[in-house]
Formats: C-alpha cells, structure tokens, sequence
C-alpha cells in the first residue's frame, strides 16, 4: 500500500518483510525489489543528507538506513552465498563428488605446514622436496603460497603426498587460515630449543578451526638446548596429547637441516590420514577445486596454481576460476613438466584464463565457454559493485595526521598492488586488522595483481586514496600521471615495512626525515659481455638523467627483480662519463650484477633529506 510522504515523497512502506540485497547494490536494485520507483528512493536519500544517484553502488550502511526509513529489514548476502546461488542458476554445484560409492577412489592427503616463524617451516618443505625455496625470498619469509607433491613408502607401498606451502610471518594470518580450509592435514612445527610460541599457538587455533588432524614435527632437535619433551609437555596443555602418552597425535622428532627422519613424518602423515580420515574423490566428473597462488607471466600470461579437490582436470577444459575464466591451453606439474591430465589432490599450474584470479577462489570445469563467461562476468560485476560502495576520499599518507585532526576524513583509502595474489590478500588482511583506535577506518578500495597502472591512479585521484605497490614498480605513465595528480604511492618489498609505516601514520608518527627520488630511468636495448666487467647494458635514458655511483633498481616488466644495486661504469661510446642524459645512449655496468636482460628497466634513485612537517 501507498505510505504517508516522507520527506513529500511518496512511496510504498514495508510491513518489517526482509529484502536480499548483494554487496553493493544501488537503489534501482532496491527499488525492483520493492516495486518502487528509483527516482522517488534518491529524493528519500536527499532528505535524509546523502546525495546518492540512483545506479550508484552503495554501502550496507545506506541500505540500511534506507530500509529502516521504509520499514524493511536488508538482509546483505555473504558472497558464498550469492556465488552458490549463482552456480545454481546454471544447473552447477560445487563442493560434492558426483556418481556412486564405487566411483570414489582413494586420493592423496593435501597437507599444509604451519607453525612459528624462523621454527623451520621452509627448511621442512626444502628438506622433503630436495630443493632450496629459501633463496631469493625478502626478509627471508616465504612469500607466496605452492602447492608441490611428493611420493613416499609406507609399509610397502608407494603414496603421495601434496604439501601446500603457506607463509610463516603473523601477518599472513589469512593466508594461513585459508590452507588450512583447503587441507586435508596440518604439520605443526615446533623448534625444540624454543618451545610453543605464540604464532605457534595462533596455528594450532586456525588448524583447529579447519577441523583437520595434526601431526607435530618437533624441529632442530639436533641444536644446543633441544627438549622434545618439553614440548610434548607444552602441547598438551593446547589438547594436543602424544601417543606415547595416552593421545592420538602423532609427534616426530625430526632435523630438517640434518635431514634427519623425514621419511619418519611422512610416513606419520599417511597414518594418520588412513586412520583418521576417509580421502576419496570421483576422478570421473568435471573438476573442480581451489586458486593457490596465481600471478601474471609476461610471456604466458595468466598463470593460476591450482588444487584438483575432485574429478579430473584436463588441457582443453574450459573452466571458471572467481572471476577468471578460460580454456586451459596448457597445464605444468610442480616440477615445470608439461601434463595432459590432473587428478584429485594434484597441483597443477594452469595457462590460459583471461585474468589473474584471486588466491583463495574455487574453480569449476563448464561444458561451454559462454556459460565459463557468464559466470565470471557475474562475479567479476558483484566485486566490482562491492567495492564501488566503499569508494570515498583521498588523502596522502603523510598529511594524514593533519586530516583527521582537522576533521576532514574518518578513513585511510588504499589501493594495493601486487606480484601475487596471495601476498595481496595478506597485505589486505594484515592493514584491515591495524587496531587504530575509533578515530579512522582503514578501506581497501581495489586490489590487484601486477604493475601500478594508470587506472589505479584514476582511481586514487577520485577517491583520495593511497596506492601500495608491494614488489611491483608503476608502468608506463602511471608514475609521472602520480606525480602530476599528486597521488601518494608507496613501494615495499618487504610486507612489515608497509604494516609499520601504515599503522605510525594513522597514529601521527609518521615524520619521514629522509625520501627517495628518482633520478632517471634507462631502457636496456642490447646486454654486450665482457669478460673483465661481466653483462654490460646497452641502453636508452628514456627520462631524466643516470649518474655514475648512484643507486638503481632492476624492474622487469613491471616487477622489482632487483634492489640495492649501484651504477658502477657509465660510458658513452668509448669514453667514461659522470652522467647521461635523457634522450642519449650509453652503456651501464651494475658491477657484480649481470643478471640483465633486453627491455629491462634499470631505475636510479638517490636519498634526499626532507624537512620535517
């Protein structure tokens, strides 16, 4: 029925019935709800102080507000749930094994490692699969999550085990959490010579949460100080009691760097799956599973790791990655060979989806390409919704102490960059979780995988928000568009330097003495080597100037591959020079440095003094 004006506006009034509305939604959406006319919900808007058009997507707070003023009640669905509905809508379902009992085959367990940081993790991981993964990583942290399988023997027979390698830092707590969802059996490491420590703890929890069976490996028992004991003795306390004291967990003293009783945990881990757990999957339906990690190739694109949960993926399915979709044009094992086929439990890398999916997202194989793009179009619009409702001012980081003082923002905008997915979404999560006080919300506007481009910084001038580009550089014109616009964007390669600079700026500790400025770039167009100086860049300054002992970073498509080097030889022709302008050729030796390659970007950059604010 008609309901009296509000605010002289006439529109229908609710009895208290419930409104399902997504993340996001605009008030056209609301207004096909309710048989209302959408011109009539924005002048309700008005007067109640929000200017807000009618396609807009806007905020659950907003919804509610509105849905309040008409006696509805807005009920916002969980993305699970809309997603599920989604798949419904097309006659698919994920998450079950199709067919009979007498199609469930046994499948290999998926473990995760988990434990506290600097207990040995990695070293476990580099021990079972004989190979280093250590080299290379920033803060000596794992980054990015992998997914590798391994054989081994248990009473005669042969069994394999897939390992999900998750980070160890706190920070990648929701990285952490979603192993442990998609794992079948979680490896605690506990260094013997440190005991139960709080990340240690905070593993367990997540494991707990997970539902999953725990295997304790009791690390460098070979060190000064090691008391196996002790940490059965702490363990217990958390419910976890060894089997040679009445429980059911199963404890191996291991040493990962000694190598030292590696077949023993495996072993362990098959046990305990068979007596705890009934693995089968139907290798026989569509595929479906789970994103891992995922991250942009330059020369193959798309590149998704992923994890077959149930039937068989194959080369030439066309399958449904969040809102990536694609044919899979062809498929590598965790050994860099090429497969035909991947069964339940098996982690393949997958080329040829149209985008970089989310680490985390579910995939499904579609009999169509059309039903693959309707699907992802759907979820990818849903995001995109969702995260135009957040949208709203912009601020620099460091005058952010001045802003709230004044009254001007309640909230810190970013937009984060970056070479992984996984590593993203754990920044994400790691900034979300900054306690700051009442004063200011933090907001991720947009997230992403790859270099800083120029519509994250259309996006950064329209919103008053921050980009954050975690080991990824800006391409093309971003950077100068960023300098023009004013716009506030941060590199880190290293994910505690972001948290603690974000967190002392929302504080007001933020007084940086000094800034780095960037000198000038130089394209590399030919590497010549010399036997005496080693990889010589040929190059072109592309812009400002490169001077001789000035420091440089390598940037490779997009991505920091290199930091801290230093600008060592500098000639032009045949003579030594102090600097090259923008414009010339010359040639550049980085010193120790040679691995160069054609279209490298080598970017100098010097540290200047900034007057405090």
């Amino acid at each position: 029925m008609q309901a009296p004006s509000v605010g002289g506006v006439m529109l229908p009034r609710g009895s208290g019935e419930t409104i399902r509305l997504s993340r996001g939604a605009s008030l056209t959406d609301f207004a096909e709800k309710i048989n209302a006319n959408p011109a009539s919900l924005v002048a309700v808007m008005m007067n109640l102080g929000e200017m807000v058009t009618a396609t807009q997507s806007v905020s659950d707070e907003t919804l509610q507000l509105l849905a309040g003023e008409m006696n509805y009640t807005v009920q916002i669905v969980s993305p699970e749930e809309e997603d599920r509905e989604l798949l419904e809508s097309f006659d698919l379902e994920f998450g079950e094994n199709e067919g009979t009992e007498e199609d469930l085959v046994v499948r290999p367990p998926v473990v995760t490692v988990m434990g506290h940081v600097d207990h040995g993790k990695t070293r476990l991981l580099d021990a079972i699969r004989k190979t280093n993964v250590i080299a290379g990583e920033a803060g000596g942290i794992t980054q990015h999550i992998g997914a590798y399988q391994v054989a081994t023997e248990v009473n005669g027979e042969d069994r394999a085990i897939t390992f999900i390698d998750t980070p160890g830092h706190e920070a990648f707590t929701a990285m952490r959490a979603r192993g442990a969802r998609s794992t079948d059996i979680a490896i605690l490491v506990v260094a013997a010579n440190d005991g139960v420590m709080p990340q240690t703890v905070e593993a367990l929890n997540h494991a707990k949460a997970a539902d999953v069976p725990i295997v304790v490996a009791v690390n460098k028992i070979d060190v000064e100080g090691a008391d196996p004991t002790k940490v059965r003795g702490q363990l217990t306390e958390y419910g976890l009691v060894a089997e040679e004291y009445g429980g059911d967990t199963m404890f191996v003293d291991i040493s990962a760097k000694q190598g030292l009783h590696i077949d023993s945990l495996l072993e362990a881990v098959v046990l305990t799956a068979d007596a705890a757990l009934d693995l089968r999957a139907n290798p026989h339906q569509d595929a479906q599973g789970i994103a891992i990690e995922s991250r942009l190739d330059r020369g193959r694109g798309a590149v998704a790791t992923v994890l077959v949960q149930r039937g068989t993926l194959r080369v030439g399915d066309t399958m449904v990655v969040g809102d990536a979709y694609g044919r899979v044009r062809a498929m590598l094992d965790d050994s860099g060979n090429t497969v035909a086929e991947a069964g339940p439990s098996t982690p393949v890398q997958v080329l040829g989806l149209t985008n970089v999916p989310g680490a985390g997202d579910n995939f499904i194989v579609v009999e169509e390409d059309r039903t693959a793009r309707q699907i992802a179009e759907k979820r990818a619009a849903r995001e995109r919704n969702a995260a135009f409702a957040k949208r709203t001012r912009r601020v620099s980081l460091e005058d952010l102490d001045k802003v709230l003082k004044a009254g001007e923002v309640q909230q810190l905008n970013l937009i984060i960059k970056g070479d992984a997915s996984g590593s993203v979404e754990a920044l994400e999560s790691s900034l979300l979780q900054l306690d700051v006080g009442e004063e200011v919300d933090i907001r991720v506007l947009h997230r992403g995988v790859g270099a800083v481009t120029e519509s994250d910084i259309d996006l950064a001038m329209g919103s008053d928000a921050i980009v954050i580009g975690f080991n990824v550089r800006a391409a093309g014109r971003a950077a100068q568009m960023a300098e023009r616009e004013g716009v506030d964007v941060r590199y880190y390669s290293v994910i505690y330097q972001a948290i603690e600079e974000i967190e002392a700026a929302l504080k007001g500790m933020l007084k940086p003495e000094y800034e780095e400025v960037e000198l000038g770039t130089a394209e590399i167009r030919e590497v010549f080597k010399s036997s005496k100086l080693g990889n010589i860049a040929g190059v072109l300054i592309r812009s400002g100037e490169v001077r001789r002992n000035t420091k440089a970073r390598l940037i490779r498509d997009g991505k920091v591959v290199a930091e801290n080097l230093t600008i060592e030889g500098l000639r032009r022709f045949k003579d030594d020079v102090t600097e090259i302008r923008e414009g010339f050729e010359g040639g550049i030796n980085l010193g120790n440095f040679n691995d160069i390659k054609v279209d490298d970007v080598i970017a100098t950059y010097e540290m200047r003094e900034k007057p405090r604010a």
